[in-house]
């Protein structure tokens, strides 16, 4: 019996799937972080979003706008996590695992407590934030991506970022801190 040999069309898509994974992975992994604010989460979030491309990699027909698709794809995953019921931030464990805080060398801890405050946003809020100001998308092409208006994508902006004013400790502020 023969062994089944993928299509030409086949190995085409894999092909191009596969570049576009390489090249793109390690920014859509850091999006998928700031949208879950957990690795792990962010992984399950990608991971998922991925497949889903793949099977409809045959359907986006432009190809300049795969990270616009895929970044909805990875916004419906992140808000369908947080809407189910058993979805909490605790897990259980027979051990509790050493935690131990990332410090980046070049800022000495700075933008880690930054993201201690954004990750304080609730969900919908943050991902206005990360696409505006992360992945800095247009308030049209945040409010696409997102399914909302491009009036609530201004007023769930201005509400985060006010609130992250008010959240954000002194030494934080630019202009302000280490010196200070």
């Amino acid at each position: 019996m023969p062994l089944h040999r993928p299509s030409s069309e086949t190995e085409r898509r894999d092909e191009e799937f596969t570049a576009y994974l390489h090249a793109r992975q390690p920014s859509l992994m850091r999006t998928a972080y700031l949208l879950t604010g957990d690795r792990h989460t962010a992984e399950g979030v990608l991971q998922t979003s991925l497949a889903k491309l793949y099977l409809a990699w045959d359907k986006v027909r432009d190809r300049d706008s795969v990270d616009a698709y895929l970044r909805r794809i990875m916004v419906n995953e992140n808000n369908s996590l947080w809407r189910r019921a058993w979805k909490r931030r605790e897990h259980a464990t027979e051990v509790v695992p050493e935690w131990t805080p990332h410090h980046d060398e070049y800022d000495e801890g700075r933008n880690d407590a930054l993201w201690d405050v954004v990750r304080s946003l609730p969900p919908k809020a943050r991902a206005v934030v990360v696409l505006r100001y992360y992945e800095e998308l247009s308030e049209a092409e945040t409010a696409d991506t997102l399914g909302i208006s491009l009036g609530t994508v201004k007023s769930q902006c201005s509400r985060a970022i006010g609130t992250l004013r008010q959240r954000v400790p002194a030494d934080l502020h630019p202009g302000r801190g280490q010196d200070s």
